[in-house]
């Protein structure tokens, strides 16, 4: 029996540190070893949160009393409720919410006051933008339980007969673009920006790494054509692809889960096809960045996680704190996951939609010049 057929302590220690100099000089799989624990233990352990506090509120005050008065300051103390704007009239909360400014409006009728020294029980209106039923479930069911509180402040003395039962006031909950809270109106759109994100970036980043690899992306670019005629004439097919995805997702949302279609299906197209195009720059600077495929599919997980968890597709984002919001806010499918919400659920148009949109206009042409930037420094 020759050595060979035996095994060795030394040669298997020899494989075992050539491993691990073959991880010391990939930088961006030991980054990644590193990172993706650190990364899902800060987004699930400080940046998830499914019971939202603070949330945005306004208020149209057509009654200035102590009743009304009282009543705000227990939805502030609540914690649930931020006031953070007074509007004038119904007409602009229901724009506030179409534009995602704000998360609730609390209408005081003009005649509030005078219908409960009467006895009337009057009512308080509170609606709520209800497309996503986990930010809003906990402090729509929270709100009834304000009214005996400020009943018995304020509701005293000589007008301790009205507080009684039924209560002396009460508050009339609408939820908007989704009364049902039904989830899948909620989750079947954002579907489309998650695998839109993930097949994107995924396909550009290896489809380009896989040609450097070869020396095809090499011999490209010696020709007389210029990289960004590379970069897009490449990057087309992907587009194509995209929205043949688009259309199969949306197929799905309008025929099996019955999604409503408020609006327009132009607006729609024309969105994705701007988020697609951002999607698109992101893989080709991964890619850039990549050594091979291997890395390029870390990269893409890298950039996939933090899309999907802060983006508000699983989670509330008016629940993460303020550092978690600033990072989806970078983000484009943060604004895809409202731009194709308020598409579908609450008709918006072009203006409610522009907020949503020069993000990530701007994202996608910040993103093509980094890309550009170092394909030329990768590929000279």
């Amino acid at each position: 029996m020759t050595t060979r057929t035996l095994f060795s302590l030394s040669r298997w220690w020899s494989i075992v540190l050539k491993e691990f100099l073959q991880l010391r000089r990939d930088r961006v799989t030991f980054g990644m070893i590193i990172g993706v624990p650190i990364i899902q233990l800060t987004l699930f352990g400080f940046a998830i949160n499914t019971d939202p506090k603070h949330l945005p509120t306004a208020v149209i005050m057509g009654d200035q009393s102590t009743f009304t008065r009282s009543f705000i300051a227990a939805m502030k103390n609540s914690d649930y409720f931020d006031i953070v704007e007074t509007l004038p009239d119904e007409q602009a909360g229901r724009r506030a919410l179409a534009q995602g400014r704000v998360q609730f409006v609390l209408t005081v009728p003009v005649d509030f006051s005078r219908r409960l020294l009467r006895g009337e029980h009057p009512s308080l209106l509170v609606e709520a933008d209800a497309t996503d039923p986990t930010a809003t479930g906990t402090a729509l069911a929270a709100l009834p339980g304000l009214v005996q509180p400020v009943a018995d402040k304020d509701i005293t003395g000589a007008l301790a007969h009205l507080n009684g039962s039924p209560a002396a006031f009460d508050v009339q909950i609408h939820r908007l673009y989704n009364p049902e809270g039904i989830t899948q109106y909620n989750v079947v759109p954002g579907l489309m920006g998650v695998i839109l994100t993930m097949t994107m970036v995924m396909m550009t980043g290896l489809a380009i790494t896989r040609e450097r690899e070869r020396g095809t992306m090499e011999n490209l670019l010696a020709t007389p054509v210029l990289p960004i005629e590379v970069m897009t004439g490449k990057i087309v097919p992907y587009v194509m692809i995209g929205m043949v995805q688009a259309s199969i997702i949306l197929a799905a949302a309008r025929f099996v889960f019955h999604v409503p279609f408020a609006g327009s299906l132009l607006a729609i197209y024309l969105g994705t096809l701007l988020f697609i195009a951002a999607n698109l720059t992101v893989g080709i600077t991964l890619s850039s960045i990549a050594q091979n495929q291997l890395q390029a599919m870390q990269l893409t997980v890298f950039y996939f996680l933090p899309s999907m968890l802060l983006s508000g597709f699983i989670f509330p984002f008016v629940g993460m704190p303020a550092w978690a919001r600033v990072i989806g806010d970078l983000l484009p499918l943060t604004y895809f996951n409202r731009l194709i919400r308020g598409i579908l659920l609450k008709g918006n148009g072009w203006v409610d939609l522009w907020p949503s949109v020069w993000p990530m206009a701007l994202f996608t042409v910040i993103v093509m010049v980094i890309a550009l930037r170092f394909y030329r420094r990768t590929l000279d």
